[in-house]
């Protein structure tokens, strides 16, 4: 079992154990690189051209005694990002699947964060389709029209917003500059809930310029249960995001919502939430 502390801590199961690798009570404020002792325990796969995928077990307090983290690695030069704002209806927007993303898609996921629209701003194939939202912890993930992927803070987004092929906006962050921990995070009072948990999904980029991308699935029970609601608190994703090799992360819509689809080789793995989405990310293989 993991070593206990004085607060919150996250331990990932290794070949002679579980190894303690995160504590609240002394969390890093920026992750500066890859810590082995997270990084190295996922076996990358690669999945297509572009696109590897591993998985890893972590344990922590309470709910999240046993929490699977399933983990993809996008070369954005090798793919073409899409997204996906199906046509509004009556009542409530569009809503969206990634196992009906197209059959040449290797990647998808659930985009943003949404109620019943998406949450801020959102450009597909060129076109705004809604403005910036506002919100100290609200970046965008922007592809712009030569295929570079970033993460956006919020007070830079009016510079990129011309040159935007692509573009989606979240929160809360978990990772800016270049790997610091957003102080709300770091302690109480600060408008982010520091302790609620759930199933998490969560994007970023490394210093490589790959996209990073981690959902969380609940492990205990054999993973019967698997979509439980059951998972992470935002302190706990950021340090995963960070343990992994971002440098820039923010949240996406998780809970119910939370969804991947990777195509690998001639099988398409799904992770299905329990809920269709009004926003949509997707990667096909870049046309060359």
């Amino acid at each position: 079992m993991p070593h206990r502390t004085t607060g919150p801590a996250l331990a990932v199961r290794a070949p002679h154990g579980w190894e303690t690798w995160w504590q609240d009570d002394a969390a890093p404020t920026r992750w500066t690189g890859p810590l082995p002792a997270v990084a190295d325990r996922v076996r990358w796969r690669v999945a297509s051209p572009g696109v590897e995928w591993g998985e890893i077990s972590l344990a922590g307090e309470g709910e999240a005694y046993r929490i699977r983290v399933i983990v993809a690695r996008l070369d954005p030069g090798a793919l073409e990002f899409r997204l996906v704002k199906p046509k509004d209806g009556r009542v409530f927007a569009g809503r969206w699947a990634v196992d009906e993303a197209p059959a040449e898609a290797v990647f998808a996921i659930n985009a943003g964060q949404f109620e019943d629209q998406p949450w801020g701003w959102v450009v597909q194939a060129g076109e705004e389709r809604q403005s910036p939202g506002r919100g100290p912890l609200a970046p965008a993930l922007v592809v712009d029209d030569a295929g570079l992927v970033r993460v956006v803070a919020p007070d830079s987004i009016a510079a990129v917003r011309g040159s935007a092929r692509v573009a989606f906006q979240s929160y809360p962050t978990l990772l800016e500059g270049d790997g610091e921990v957003p102080a709300p995070l770091r302690a109480d009072g600060s408008g982010i809930d520091r302790t609620h948990r759930d199933s998490r999904l969560a994007i970023g980029i490394r210093r490589d310029g790959k996209l990073l991308v981690a959902m969380t699935r609940f492990e205990g029970l054999s993973g019967v249960l698997e979509n439980l609601p059951f998972g992470l608190t935002t302190p706990e994703m950021a340090a995963v995001m960070g343990a992994l090799g971002a440098s820039r992360a923010v949240l996406l819509d998780g809970g119910i919502s939370s969804q991947m689809l990777i195509q690998d080789g001639d099988t398409r793995e799904i992770w299905s939430g329990w809920r269709k989405v009004a926003l949509g990310l997707v990667a096909l293989p870049r046309r060359r």
